[in-house]
């Protein structure tokens, strides 16, 4: 058998090999709801998101005047964007990370304190 035969049987069997993984990787990750997380941001995130959340006293008072709640917090830290440039990563015990995203036709940025045992949500910022 030829060598571009042989590629074309390969092919073909990588191609039905990566179609089936996606969908039963897909279809585990909806059942069960977990997402496989590489890169920075998102491993950042969902490590931020793992830790029980403490907000400090600005923070509380912000919440109530911009009208967020538990849920639209969430929702910033599972699909904001983090923007290490600004953040405080090296510090020790605790990294500071600032958290921006879109909602509500709103651009919002949050700093949060991550630590060993506990995520706090220093400061909101509307942009």
């Amino acid at each position: 058998m030829d060598f571009l035969k042989r590629l074309g049987f390969f092919l073909v069997g990588l191609s039905i090999g990566i179609v089936f993984l996606t969908f039963f990787l897909k279809k585990k990750s909806e059942e069960t709801g977990v997402y496989f997380c590489y890169l920075p941001n998102c491993r950042t995130l969902k490590d931020i998101r793992s830790k029980p959340m403490h907000y400090s006293d600005e923070v509380k008072l912000k919440l109530v005047e911009y009208q967020l709640d538990s849920l639209d917090v969430k929702y910033i830290l599972t699909e904001g964007d983090v923007d290490f440039g600004n953040s405080d990563t090296k510090s020790v015990p605790c990294k500071t990370y600032i958290v921006e995203s879109e909602l509500k036709e709103q651009d919002w940025k949050f700093t949060v304190r991550n630590c060993r045992n506990k995520a706090t949500i220093e400061q909101i910022d509307v942009q």
